[in-house]
């Protein structure tokens, strides 16, 4: 394959490239805009939930009316799981799983549990650890 930027020769023929398959299906193509999924609400009904709240949900709310991101939130959070893996099982903003959490809580499908100030020797090891990347 001759790069864009390569100068043809005059006179060369001009083939088209072969089409290579695309490793996506049309099925993942599908791009539901953030302000759909939470009803164009940018602002959490509960506030206070931090990247690490852990969440969690009961059996019992599987059975729950619930749809689409909120019914798989209920599934992932059948175990243990904070809203940034939440946010990357289900390929969506973090403010927008933050919104969605926020209504599942208050509803009372998924509790969360804050986990405690970090302590200074916690804190220690995140600088370090970020200094040798």
């Amino acid at each position: 394959m001759i790069p864009y930027w390569y100068p043809r020769p005059v006179g060369a023929a001009t083939t088209p490239e072969p089409e290579t398959p695309s490793p996506v299906s049309p099925a993942d193509e599908l791009v539901v805009r953030p302000f759909l999924l939470t009803g164009g609400r940018t602002r959490p009904v509960k506030d206070g939930l931090r990247v690490e709240t852990m969440l969690s949900a009961q059996p019992a709310a599987l059975s729950a009316p619930l749809r689409f991101e909120a019914r798989r939130i209920v599934e992932l959070c059948q175990r243990s799981m904070s809203i940034a893996d939440v946010a990357v099982a289900l390929h969506v903003p973090l403010g927008v799983v933050r919104v969605l959490v926020a209504d599942l809580v208050v509803d009372g499908y998924v509790h969360c549990a804050e986990q405690g100030e970090l302590s200074i020797e916690m804190i220690e090891r995140i600088r370090d650890r970020v200094r040798a990347l």
